[in-house]
C-alpha cells in the first residue's frame, strides 16, 4: 500500500460476493489503495450488532497491487472493528460501505448493517459514507449511480465532514437527475410480519411490511429526492442526543 494514496476501507452487509461491493471496490481503486473486509455471507439488517457469544475469524482471499480483500465471520460493524484493530497498518482515510442492494433512506438507517459499519467508522473519527441503491435485484444496474459515487467520495475527501458526522447516500433506480442534500424522512414500517403455517399446523413469520411516509409532500426529505430521481445525501450523526428536548425534560418535576 502506498503512503501517497488515500487508504480506503470497504465493507458491506450483503456479503463479500455481492455485486454492489464489487462495483464499490472498483470505483474506490480509482481513488486510492483499498482494503476490503466484508462478511462471508449476507448480514442485512444487523444495525450496529457485535459478535460477543463466539469468536470471530477472518481470512485473506486476495492480494494484488492496490487491493487486499478479507472475509470475516462477523457483522459489518465487526468488520470495521477488526480491520482497525488487526488488519490495516494505519488509520484509513475513509470508510465506505455498500453499495447496498436496497434503500437505507428514512427509518431504514437505524436497521441497516451498511450504516452500522459507517457509524462505527465515524465513531473512530474516520470519514465514513454508506452507499445504497433502491433496487434489491441481484442483477442491479449500478452504471447510472457510479459517477455519483465517485464524485461524492472525492468531494468528501477534499472537504471533510464535521465531528461525529457521516453520510447516508441513497440512489434511485434508472436515470438520475442529480444530487439532493436532504434530511431523514419521517415514517415507519407497518404490517411488518406475514404469518404462515408449516405442515405441522404451527405458525411461523416472515419479516415483511410496508413503509408509511408521514410527510409525502415534504420536498426536503430523502424519500422525496429518491421518488423524484435524485441521489439523496443525508448527513447523519452518531450523537443521538435530542438537544431540543433537554430544556423540556429539565422542567419536569422529578
Amino acid at each position: 500500500m502506498s503512503m501517497n494514496k488515500p487508504l480506503i476501507l470497504i465493507t458491506n452487509d450483503d456479503g463479500h460476493e455481492a455485486q454492489g461491493i464489487e462495483v464499490l471496490t472498483r470505483l474506490m481503486m480509482e481513488i486510492g489503495d483499498v482494503v476490503v473486509v466484508a462478511p462471508d455471507g449476507p448480514r442485512s439488517a444487523q444495525s450496529n450488532a457485535l459478535t460477543v457469544t463466539h469468536p470471530i475469524r477472518f481470512k485473506k482471499i486476495e492480494e494484488k497491487e492496490g487491493l487486499t480483500r478479507y472475509t470475516t465471520s462477523g457483522t459489518p460493524t465487526d468488520c470495521v472493528k477488526l480491520a482497525l484493530n488487526e488488519i490495516v497498518d494505519r488509520i484509513p482515510d475513509m470508510v465506505v460501505a455498500g453499495i447496498n442492494h436496497g434503500s437505507n433512506s428514512a427509518i431504514n438507517v437505524i436497521y441497516s448493517g451498511t450504516m452500522g459499519a459507517v457509524l462505527e467508522g465515524c465513531e473512530n473519527g474516520i470519514l465514513s459514507i454508506g452507499f445504497s441503491i433502491c433496487d434489491h435485484s441481484l442483477s442491479t444496474d449500478f452504471s447510472n449511480f457510479e459517477p455519483f459515487v465517485t464524485k461524492i467520495a472525492l468531494s468528501a475527501l477534499k472537504n471533510g465532514l464535521p465531528h461525529a458526522t457521516c453520510l447516508n447516500v441513497n440512489a434511485p433506480c434508472g436515470k438520475i437527475k442529480g444530487i439532493k442534500v436532504a434530511r431523514q424522512c419521517d415514517g415507519r414500517w407497518t404490517k411488518e410480519f406475514a404469518k404462515r403455517m408449516d405442515p405441522h399446523g404451527k405458525a411461523y413469520y416472515w419479516l415483511t411490511g410496508n413503509f408509511e411516509n408521514y410527510e409525502p409532500e415534504a420536498e426536503d426529505t430523502d424519500e422525496w429526492a429518491l421518488n423524484h430521481g435524485f441521489v439523496s445525501i443525508v448527513p447523519t450523526t452518531i450523537d443521538l442526543t435530542a438537544y431540543d428536548s433537554i430544556q423540556e425534560i429539565e422542567n419536569w418535576k422529578f
